[in-house]
C-alpha cells in the first residue's frame, strides 16, 4: 500500500455507510488510505449499526484488520447534540472508539441554547480525558452551529475541537469564501481534521435538499467547484486530511473498492495542487480570490 510521506490520509465511513468497519478497513488500505473514520453509533433508524463495543465479534474482526494492514481509526462518530442527557450514549461511544484507538469524537450542535450547548460540550470533553478522546464540534450548514467562527467560539469555550467538512463550509450561507477562510486560519489551532469532498458552487434551495446532499450526494475533491486546494493551503502543512463523500449513485457504479479508489485519486490531486498554492508568493493570491 502507498502511504502519503507529508500526512495521513483518512477514509471517512460516510463516504461507504453501509461497508462495515472491518471491511472498510480493508478496502481503505487496498485503495491506499493511512486511516478510517467509523461510525459507532447511527445517525438515522435507517442506517446499518455496527457493534463496536468492548467485547464484540465486529470489534475483535474490525482490530485483526487493523493489525494486518497497518490502518488506524483517527475518529468516531456521530452525536447530535440537541440539548437533552446524552452522557450515556456518549460514554457508550467513548468505550468503543478507545478500544479502535481513536482520538477524536465528531459532534453537531442541534441544541439552539449555546449556553447549554457548551456545558455539554465541556461535561464531553472533562468525560473524554479518561478515553483519551476530544470531542469535535462540526460546523453543519442546516444546523443551529452552522459556521466555523460560531463553532470555534463554542468549542473553545468548552475545551473541545472542532471538524471542518468542505461541504458545510460552502454551505454556510452568512460568509463569503474569503471570510470563511480567514476564520479558518484563525481557528486551525482547534482543528485534528479536514474532511473533503466537493460539490456545485450552486448552493441548494431548501434545508430538505441541504440534507440529502450532505448524506447520500457529494462530489468527488477536485470534480466540483468548492475551491479545495485553498482550503487545505489555509490549514497547517501536515494536518490530517479524511475523504467524506458519499454518493449511492457512484457506489454503485464503481463498487466499493473503485469508489474508495477514485475518492483517493481526486485526494491526492487536491494535495499536489494545494502544495503549489504553498509556494512563496502564491498563498496570498489564492486565498484573496
Amino acid at each position: 500500500m502507498t502511504r502519503n510521506a507529508r500526512r495521513p490520509l483518512g477514509l471517512a465511513q460516510l463516504s461507504l455507510l453501509n461497508t462495515a468497519p472491518p471491511d472498510l478497513v480493508g478496502i481503505a488500505a487496498e485503495a491506499g488510505f493511512d486511516f478510517i473514520g467509523v461510525r459507532v453509533r447511527p445517525v438515522t433508524p435507517a442506517e446499518r449499526p455496527y457493534d463496536l463495543q468492548p467485547g464484540s465479534p465486529m470489534l475483535r474482526e474490525t482490530l485483526v484488520r487493523m493489525r494486518d494492514t497497518g490502518v488506524t481509526v483517527r475518529d468516531i462518530e456521530f452525536l447530535l447534540l440537541d440539548g437533552s442527557d446524552q452522557r450515556e450514549a456518549w460514554l457508550r461511544m467513548m468505550e468503543a472508539g478507545q478500544a479502535l484507538e481513536a482520538s477524536s469524537l465528531t459532534v453537531a450542535g442541534a441544541d439552539p441554547d449555546a449556553a447549554r450547548l457548551v456545558h455539554t460540550l465541556a461535561r464531553m470533553s472533562e468525560d473524554g480525558r479518561e478515553f483519551g478522546i476530544t470531542p469535535a464540534l462540526e460546523a453543519i450548514s442546516y444546523q443551529p452551529v452552522a459556521s466555523i467562527a460560531k463553532a470555534a467560539d463554542i468549542a473553545r469555550q468548552a475545551g473541545c475541537h472542532i471538524v471542518v467538512d468542505t461541504l458545510h463550509f460552502n454551505r454556510y450561507n452568512g460568509a463569503g469564501p474569503v471570510r470563511q477562510r480567514e476564520e479558518l486560519r484563525a481557528n486551525a489551532d482547534l482543528v485534528p481534521l479536514l474532511q473533503l469532498c466537493d460539490g456545485p458552487a450552486e448552493r441548494p434551495t431548501s434545508r430538505e435538499t441541504l440534507v440529502i446532499e450532505s448524506r447520500s450526494e457529494r462530489e468527488v475533491p477536485g470534480e466540483g467547484e468548492f475551491g479545495l486546494a485553498e482550503v487545505v493551503a489555509a490549514l497547517p502543512d501536515g494536518l490530517p486530511v479524511s475523504v467524506e463523500t458519499p454518493s449511492d449513485r457512484r457506489v454503485a457504479e464503481l463498487g466499493e473498492l473503485g469508489w474508495a479508489r477514485r475518492l483517493k485519486s481526486g485526494l491526492d490531486a487536491v494535495l499536489a495542487e494545494a502544495g503549489t498554492l504553498r509556494k512563496p508568493g502564491t498563498l496570498h493570491t489564492a486565498v484573496a480570490k
